[in-house]
């Protein structure tokens, strides 16, 4: 996954990653099984989607917790004005 391919993932809901994250998923064991039946070539391929897959759960989880933390911050700025 290139830079910019990663910062046009930055700016997709939890959702969309979702989507995505199952697409890559789904890829990633077509890409297993076709690499262990010796159609497939590049054996590197398998670990490239591996770590795009980690790269998503990474934003995912990281869009989570600003959720999370987005009300609380609200609630201290209303309570010292």
């Amino acid at each position: 996954m290139k830079t910019k391919d990663f910062k046009e993932l930055r700016s997709k809901d939890i959702a969309g990653l979702k989507k995505l994250l199952d697409s890559k998923e789904t890829e990633a064991i077509k890409a297993k099984i076709s690499t262990l039946s010796s159609r497939e070539k590049n054996t590197k391929l398998v670990l490239n989607i591996r770590r795009e897959i980690a790269k998503i759960l990474t934003l995912i989880r990281e869009k989570e917790i600003m959720e999370k933390l987005a009300p609380k911050e609200e609630v201290k700025v209303k309570s010292e004005k």
